[in-house]
This record gives C-alpha cells, structure tokens and sequence, in this order.
C-alpha cells in the first residue's frame, strides 16, 4: 500500500519531472546569463578593472559553497521543497538588491557588488543543491534516478548556452536593468514550476547534525573534483573572451550533438572516450581560434566546444554518481555541480584578472590545460577510478 499518497510513475518523464528540470534550467538562467553582461557591465558603467569584474563573479562561484554544509540539516530539518523555494525567492532577492543598486545609486562601491554576488552564489548554490540532490530523486522512480540525473544535468548545462544568448541582445537594446527584470522573472518562473509539484510529507529528523558534508561533497571524489575543475576552468577562460550571443546560441547544437552521440556513438565505447574525445574538440576549437580568423572558423568553434564540454560534464557526472555509496546520491550530485561551478568561476577570474586584452596568452593557457587534462584523465583519473567505482 501507498502509505505516502505519492503517486507511482512507469515513465521517466511525467508531468512534475518535467517541471522540475525546466525549474532547473530556468533558474540557472537566471544565475549563467550574467556570465558576458556583469564584466562588461562593469568596467563600463563602474569603471571597475578587469580583475574587480573577475572577482565578483568567482564571488559567486565562492557563495556556492558557503551554505552546503548545512543543506543534509535543512532538507532533513524542514520541508525541503520550501528549503528550495525559500532558496529561490532570495536569488530573486539578490537580483532585486543588484536591480535597487544599479538604478538608485550612482557610483556603486564595488564591494556592493561583491557581496550581492557573494549572497547570489549562496541563494543560488543552495536551491541547485536541494533540487537536484533531493527534489528531483524524490519524484522518480529508484531505478529511474541515474537517468533522471543525467537529464537534470544536461537542463542546468542548457542554460549556459541560453542564459547568455537571451541576455545579451537585451543588455545591447535595452540595458542592464531590464536584463536583470528578466533574470528575476527567470528565477520567478523556477519558483511557480517548484510550487506546482507536490511532495509527500516527511517526518523532520531532529538528529541530524546541523553542518555535514551529507548532500554537499563527496570526499572519495578527489581525483574526479581536480581533473574536473581543471577541465571547466578552460570552460570560464573561454568564456571570459566571447560576449557574442551567436557563440552561446550555437553552443546548444554542440549540447544537442553531444546528446546524440552518446546516445549512438559512445553507447558502447570505452567509457574514458567521451572526455578524450571531448578534449580534443576543446584543443580543436582553441587552435582555430588561435591560428584561424574565418568565418566558418567562427560557425564551428561554438559547436565544438558545447559538443566538448557538454559530452565531457555529462560522463564526469555519471563517474560522480558511480563513485558514490548508495546513499551518496545526492551528495555525487552536488559535488559535480559544486566542481562545475567552481572551475567556471576559477576561469572567470583568471581570464579577467590575467588575460583580459591577451585572447592569444589565452587560448595558449587553454590548450596548455586541455594537454595537461587529458594526460591526467587517461593516466590517472580513469585507472583510479575504474578502482574504485562503486556501481
């Protein structure tokens, strides 16, 4: 008997599922579409240097962690569907801080901005966190959960490509306040999604310690989070040199290739050929950029790097989750977002801090890493973790 009233599922995607992963990608859109505009932003408007841009958005990336210690003690403590909407009316909030400042204030300290960052990061981190490590396994099936995963993921890497693409184009014909009146509907149209699931309750356990690294980080992952952060960091130093709407928009036929191919191309390859692969696009696109200024140069290289990154993220989560204990799931999975998002946010802030004006020093940086990644991945991490896997 159903004691939980919850409803049994045969298919993977019914309707709450469906509401959960577009919640998940709205809501990362509302966070990844300040990737181009912030920066430039602010070196226009604040007349900030390259590096006070790059800070405030690996202050986001910082913020991320600040509140992951304590999701186990929330989910387990309060309804975690409300720890979750909470979580996303204060992204909203952190949005409407930034929106306040920018249209009331003249001559915004920068530290203002920082700490609105740093408070997006931590509102942000925490909703991603909860939603993906318990809100979405909870609505599915248990033999249904490492899918159910791996779509959620590939929804959070769709936004990357159209946060910017629909942001960009808004910040150059109507600025950056109506770019943040947008954002916030983003995150608005996440909480309306979280809202209209139903979750059975559960009876609050008052045992549980108030910070732990349940639902936060995997501590078995290290040669995962390393090889990892090295490969996203190439992602933000990438992005830290192309404020272009087509680069982003094309980015989702790469994802999309990406899709396809594992579905038919590496279904039965070697598992460590997704990220050798995916490396070599990443090198590939780097080098053209580098050496080629044509214009099919610049048709092509956003489709390798959505093809690269995305194939990349999508088996390095799936290594995450088979690495993990069965009751580590959802810590796999907030340790693969954490990863993600903190080598983003290190790129970021080295583009800007070390690179900005010097795309060349920086597409060598690149290939340097993508070399430097892949001899770790084949040498290192993949014989590790065929070790250690446990699944």
């Amino acid at each position: 008997m159903n004691t939980q009233n919850t409803p049994v599922h045969i298919s993977l995607w019914h309707r709450s599922f469906w509401a959960l992963v577009l919640a998940n990608m709205f809501l990362s859109m509302s966070v990844t579409a300040l990737i181009p505009i912030l920066p430039l932003w602010m070196m226009q408007t604040l007349h900030s240097s390259a590096l006070e841009a790059g800070v405030a958005m690996f202050a986001c990336c910082v913020g991320m962690f600040s509140l992951g210690g304590f999701c186990s003690y929330l989910v387990q403590r309060f309804r975690r569907n409300h720890v979750c909407l909470y979580s996303v009316f204060c992204t909203i909030i952190c949005i409407g801080l930034l929106y306040f400042f920018t249209h009331y204030m003249e001559n915004i300290p920068i530290w203002i901005v920082w700490m609105i960052r740093l408070l997006t990061g931590a509102a942000f981190g925490l909703s991603q966190m909860v939603l993906s490590s318990t809100l979405i396994i909870d609505k599915t099936e248990s033999f249904q959960r490492t899918e159910a995963n791996h779509v959620a993921a590939w929804f959070r890497r769709f936004a990357l490509s159209l946060g910017p693409a629909t942001a960009i184009p808004v910040y150059i014909h109507y600025g950056f306040d109506t770019v943040l009146a947008m954002l916030a509907a983003y995150a608005f149209v996440a909480m309306v999604l979280i809202r209209s699931v139903r979750f059975p309750f559960k009876t609050p356990d008052e045992s549980v310690h108030v910070y732990s690294l349940d639902r936060f980080f995997l501590p078995q992952s290290k040669w995962l989070f390393i090889n990892m952060l090295l490969i996203t960091s190439m992602l933000g130093l990438l992005l830290s040199a192309v404020a272009d709407a087509w680069f982003y928009g094309v980015m989702m036929i790469g994802f999309f290739l990406a899709i396809i191919a594992e579905k038919f191309m590496f279904a039965d390859a070697d598992i460590k050929s997704e990220a050798v692969v995916g490396l070599i696009l990443i090198g590939a696109a780097s080098l053209l950029m580098l050496t080629r200024d044509l214009p099919i140069v610049h048709r092509i290289v956003p489709v390798f790097v959505g093809f690269g990154f995305g194939i990349i993220g999508s088996r390095f989560m799936l290594f995450f989750i088979k690495l993990s204990h069965h009751c580590q799931r959802g810590t796999s999975q907030s340790s693969f977002f954490l990863t993600w998002e903190l080598g983003i946010g290190i790129g970021l802030l080295a583009g800007y801090g070390l690179f900005y004006g010097n795309v060349a020093a920086l597409l060598k940086t690149i290939l340097m890493l993508t070399v430097v990644s892949l001899l770790l991945h084949v040498f290192v991490t993949h014989p590790w973790y065929m070790a250690n896997k446990n699944r």
